[in-house]
């Protein structure tokens, strides 16, 4: 018995409270307009590929070849120190970073501050992570990794300082908000050059001892970089950062319940509670399990301008929400849905990711974790995907209110979580681009983990095809995403290498 097809908390039963009390909470105009919305996400867009999918029974051997490990082509991970001894020369001053955006997009902010760091010979504070504008989360850096490892992984490397000596306790963020100051530098390029830092900041480190760098997103190049300094971004990215104990404690538990599924039982009084731990033997690949992004949330959905089916009343909010948010300076926003989808610039939905995996191989028995935040238009969006994949789980299906109230309101804690689950998934694959999907892609090639890389614009062409039969779906599936299962890409120039880490962050094994 699997335990989300019984908690109706999260889903059915919620939905219809929300649809009875709708009306008793706002005006008529606006519980229209949402019912409408609700109501049309879950109207399929794709029924005749979704009714053939349904039936579709995934051979022993199809099963058999998507579990298959990926094969060791003789690299492996370059993990030895960037620095030719022990001892660090002394230290020009202090740098500071101010890193906005999600976990992430900070993630790789922290790696480039490591790199400036060792590019300056100054000594990092730790880094300083900003609100975050949507999800309001105000953790620190302390918050979400392993501070005591960062510093020691890092010791013969760099300096790091947990706190600024008091002689320089002025330089805050409220301090570089208030006024133009001369150690603050805003002017940073996008992609500055290893020169650009010396030339710049090092002056300001000679004049003051401390230099603030903010904004610090993508302010440093890829390419024409000293093999050493990429060498200690990767060793950063890939070795540095560990989460925090809670964070690991809850991922691993949750890993555990999706390798071995968790029964349900009510006690004499109907509470809930986990009774057992199963081993399931069923032959399609027990044990295993897929982890997917689906990175469908409001933002990206308003952002992308794209069409998702949910009639006159979601295009209209999507259109007041772009406005509102980007004052129509989304570029997105000049082209037409079909335009925009033969570009494979649209986001997958829902419907479109589980017709994806379906086409590729997976049946009802795939155990699915679902890693997002919230998705736009809520359980009336994602009902056509728990049709196609039933064993779907999540944070909320796998673990109680008690294991989840750490991380409850802190979306950084909580795409922490979805992190470390799905580097320790069997195969894992993103609903569309982005810096999520960016970050595992670069960290399971690192570790030669598989990863389902979707071709964008192929899908969308595909599915704008209302005529197609499945058969004929799936061997354009089948032919498009070949070698886009996780086979090694090097990176090409200008291209991240957190995304992209060989051939930088590994060596060939002799």
């Amino acid at each position: 018995m699997n335990f989300h097809r019984h908690r109706h908390g999260d889903g059915g039963v919620s939905f219809a409270i929300f649809l009875i009390l709708l009306p008793l909470v706002v005006t008529s105009n606006h519980a229209s307009s949402s019912v409408l919305s609700e109501s049309n996400a879950s109207k399929l867009r794709h029924s005749r590929l979704f009714k053939s999918a349904l039936q579709h029974q995934a051979s022993n051997e199809q099963l058999s070849d998507l579990w298959t490990p990926l094969s060791n082509h003789g690299w492996k991970p370059f993990v030895e120190s960037t620095s030719a001894s022990s001892w660090l020369p002394v230290s020009m001053g202090y740098i500071q970073v101010f890193l906005d955006g999600g976990l992430n997009q900070q993630r790789m902010g922290i790696c480039d501050a490591v790199a400036v760091a060792k590019i300056l010979n100054a000594t990092l504070m730790i880094p300083y992570l900003e609100v975050n504008p949507v999800w309001q989360d105000t953790s620190s850096f302390k918050d979400i990794f392993d501070v005591d490892h960062f510093v020691n992984i890092l010791k013969d490397d760099i300096s790091i300082i947990r706190e600024l000596p008091d002689e320089y306790a002025w330089s805050t963020r409220e301090y570089y908000a208030s006024a133009i100051r001369s150690t603050r530098i805003k002017n940073a390029p996008l992609h500055a050059s290893a020169n650009w830092y010396l030339e710049n900041v090092s002056p300001i480190l000679e004049s003051y001892g401390i230099a603030a760098i903010s904004p610090f997103s993508h302010r440093l190049a890829f390419d024409n970089m000293p093999i050493e300094i990429q060498r200690l971004r990767c060793k950063v990215n890939f070795e540095a950062l560990v989460f925090v104990p809670l964070v690991r404690s809850l991922g691993e538990a949750l890993v555990s319940r999706l390798r071995y599924p968790i029964v349900e039982s009510i006690d004499a009084v109907g509470t809930k509670y986990i009774r057992q731990v199963i081993d399931t033997k069923d032959g399609h690949g027990a044990g295993k399990f897929v982890s997917l992004h689906l990175r469908f949330d409001k933002d990206m959905a308003a952002h992308s301008a794209c069409d998702f089916g949910g009639g006159k009343a979601e295009k209209l909010a999507l259109a007041k929400y772009r406005q509102a948010i980007w004052q129509g300076r989304v570029m997105n926003s000049q082209f037409t849905d079909e335009e925009l989808r033969n570009q494979g610039r649209c986001p997958l939905t829902p419907e479109e990711i589980g017709l994806l995996l379906a086409a590729l191989g997976f049946d009802n028995t795939t155990r699915l974790y679902l890693a997002s935040h919230k998705v736009y238009g809520g359980e009336a969006r994602i009902s056509a995907l728990r049709q196609l994949f039933p064993y779907m789980e999540d944070k909320k299906s796998l673990a109680s209110a008690a294991e989840r109230a750490n991380i409850k309101g802190k979306a950084s804690l909580s795409a922490a979580v979805d992190y470390y689950v799905s580097m320790h998934s069997d195969i894992f694959i993103s609903a569309s681009p982005g810096n999520m999907h960016n970050a595992m892609v670069g960290h399971r090639t690192y570790l030669n983990l598989k990863t389902i890389r979707p071709n964008m614009v192929l899908l969308g062409q595909l599915f704008m095809n209302k005529s197609m039969s499945w058969s004929d779906f799936q061997e354009a599936v089948a032919e498009g995403q070949r070698n886009r299962l996780g086979e090694i890409k090097e990176r090409k120039p200008k291209q991240s290498i957190y995304t992209y880490p060989v051939p930088d962050c590994v060596c060939q094994q002799r």
